[in-house]
């Protein structure tokens, strides 16, 4: 049994952006950055008004994100969600999950007219990590 195709191409990313991590770790922008840590992926948190989120130097937005990072989740109320995803892309980004509860069908409709590969089903990024390890890291 494989993951879907959009799961597939979301984890080819070399890096990760997760839009709404948060210093304290009962919530879910927390548990989602610690997820990637946990799995050895080169994650970095984007909260404008955070400083150190798990050690790591939080960035103003996805705008700051490395030029390799073609992948977010966003762990946003839907309001912001549709701010994040029309920055992403603007900066280049390819592949965008909506965690639940950050879904906006106006975000995912603008990041699909602009071909970016969307996530928005439900699906939750902790859970799929905590299964299995995506297509990709079978190759190395």
């Amino acid at each position: 049994m494989s993951l879907p195709d959009p799961i597939d191409r979301f984890f080819e990313s070399p890096s990760f952006g997760v839009v709404g991590a948060s210093a304290n770790p009962k919530k879910y922008g927390n548990r989602v950055l610690r997820k990637y840590r946990e799995k050895s992926l080169v994650v970095y948190p984007v909260n404008p008004s955070a400083g150190l989120i798990e050690g790591l130097q939080a960035l103003k937005n996805v705008k700051d994100l490395p030029p390799e990072t073609k992948s977010i989740s966003i762990v946003t109320p839907p309001k912001v969600t549709e701010e994040v995803v029309r920055e992403a892309v603007e900066k280049g980004i390819q592949n965008i999950w909506m965690q639940p509860g950050a879904e906006s069908a106006g975000a995912v409709a603008y990041a699909q007219e602009h071909g970016v590969n969307v996530i928005a089903d439900g699906s939750c990024v902790i859970v799929v990590l905590g299964i299995r390890s995506p297509k990709a890291w079978e190759q190395e």
